[in-house]
């Protein structure tokens, strides 16, 4: 659903090409390049029924429940454009907020004190909610022209718009203050998409991968990779039409963290090391 901007794969594609030339300097500059992002394994540890009618955009826990987002639109989605309470045990959502879908595809979510805060794609428009009762409390302009995934930290909201941007925002005036830009080992990374905070780092799906990557808030880098190809495979082996990687949740008070993808058939509880 979500298109990679054309400027973007361009500045990719240059800053990859101009690595790969340097590599054939006489005065062996290669060798001090930065070296790729360590892996970091996981291990699978619970798995989960998802709802497989969510093309899920956002996963949140919150007060002991899992919040989750999906986004679609009238011309040419039948996914629902909305966010919910998600059941664990049977996969599906309670729908709390359901958005016009001729005008908003729903996008990431995040919880900050006591405050629901959804994205929309493309509306360049934010909404927020009371996280105990649903009310909506008010709207945001975006400061991108996309909005895609949403976090925080112990200060601030932290939103992703496809490209290697990360944007920083006051939780009450939604102001921006601060725009991190993503890089790794070949330069900016782009797609970042999903995001979620978890113990002084953030952790950011990229979109159209089957990675997580794990990224330091005071630098920008990238300082390590999750691959999760098998979980992928299964999800579309098990479920056709299942979609890309999307959606990660930490559960602080049992310090654990579900995964999941667009249409997957499951919601993966995986311990990292």
């Amino acid at each position: 659903m979500k298109k990679v901007s054309i400027a973007a794969i361009v500045l990719f594609t240059t800053l990859a090409a101009c690595n790969e030339a340097g590599t054939n300097n006489t005065d062996n500059t290669s060798n001090n390049a930065a070296p790729p992002p360590p892996a970091i394994q996981y291990a699978v540890v619970n798995k989960f029924p998802h709802d497989t009618s969510y093309f899920t955009e956002g996963l949140e826990f919150y007060k002991g429940q899992l919040f989750e987002s999906s986004g679609g639109n009238a011309d040419e989605s039948p996914y629902p454009s909305e966010l919910g309470i998600a059941d664990l045990k049977t996969g599906k959502v309670t729908t709390k907020v359901q958005l016009d879908k001729t005008k908003h595809f729903g996008e990431g979510i995040t919880i900050f004190n006591d405050k629901l805060y959804q994205l929309t794609w493309t509306s360049k428009v934010g909404f927020i909610y009371d996280a105990n009762t649903f009310k909506k409390l008010g709207e945001f302009k975006l400061p991108a022209k996309e909005g895609w995934g949403l976090t925080h930290d112990s200060a601030s909201l932290i939103m992703s718009d496809g490209s290697s941007n990360l944007y920083y925002l006051t939780p009450d005036s939604l102001k921006l203050l601060n725009i991190l830009r993503v890089t790794d080992n070949n330069g900016p990374v782009p797609n970042l998409n999903e995001l979620e905070y978890i113990n002084g780092y953030i952790y950011a799906n990229q979109w159209e991968t089957s990675y997580i990557l794990k990224i330091d808030p005071g630098t920008g880098m990238v300082v390590g990779r999750i691959n999760l190809e098998n979980l992928q495979r299964e999800a579309s082996s098990l479920r056709p039409g299942a979609d890309v990687l999307n959606g990660i949740a930490y559960d602080s008070a049992n310090n654990r963290i579900l995964v999941t993808g667009k249409r997957w058939p499951f919601i993966y509880e995986i311990k990292i090391q």
